[in-house]
């Protein structure tokens, strides 16, 4: 058994593909309209960002959640890699939910969140003193 993708659901796709796009994921539509797009990450995990009417054709009793449902955590190559991308994040308009900070698990740490409100954290390993 191996976990090969992610489901996220969308209440706005196109903001939803900008914002995933400022995180280096790049989705295409593979036949659904629009309504189901696919992105293969540079590690292999795969990302299927859905319509929330398509959630409601496919399960008539779908309902959007409430509160954080899952959280996706994106390595950065560096400390100064995952300050300035929080910064893009924000800077082009979306939510940032913490501000980077060196976590006492020896990474630094921050926290967005998309279009649709589910958090993303972005994470990079603290340089060794």
């Amino acid at each position: 058994m191996n976990l090969d993708a992610i489901g996220i659901v969308s209440e706005d796709m196109s903001k939803s593909i900008e914002f995933y796009k400022l995180l280096d994921v790049h989705f295409k539509d593979i036949g659904a309209g629009g309504d189901h797009l696919e992105a293969t990450t540079s590690s292999g995990l795969r990302l299927m960002l859905d319509s929330s009417e398509l959630m409601k054709k496919l399960n008539p009793e779908w309902e959007s959640p409430r509160g954080v449902g899952f959280i996706l955590a994106f390595k950065q190559n560096s400390v100064e890699e995952l300050n300035q991308l929080y910064k893009t994040v924000v800077e082009s308009g979306f939510t940032g939910a913490k501000e980077p900070w060196d976590a006492f698990w020896g990474q630094r740490y921050a926290c967005i969140k998309d279009p649709s409100g589910n958090q993303i954290d972005l994470f990079a390993e603290l340089p060794s003193t």
